[in-house]
């Protein structure tokens, strides 16, 4: 067997290799981003927008209605709260 061979086998499995951890590590952080963004919008925000309204109320603003909290799942899947 051509020891270069060996050595161009060894070095694409390190590629391919370094690009699953590289594959691996963009989907957890996009996963974590979107659970982060998901959190915000559906725990925080109603408290955000209830200390607004209480603000308001003492400055005497009348305020609209918050929007309501409503996501689009473009990749077809539905995910569990």
């Amino acid at each position: 067997m051509n020891p270069y061979w060996i050595v161009a086998g060894i070095s694409a499995c390190v590629q391919l290799l370094f690009f699953l951890r590289w594959l691996h590590r963009r989907t957890r952080d996009d996963e974590i981003g979107r659970a982060f963004v998901r959190d915000m919008a559906l725990n925080h925000l109603p408290h955000v927008y209830h200390a607004l309204r209480q603000i308001a109320g003492e400055l005497h603003i009348d305020l609209e209605e918050p929007p309501p909290v409503q996501f689009l799942d473009l990749n077809g899947h539905e995910r569990k709260r």
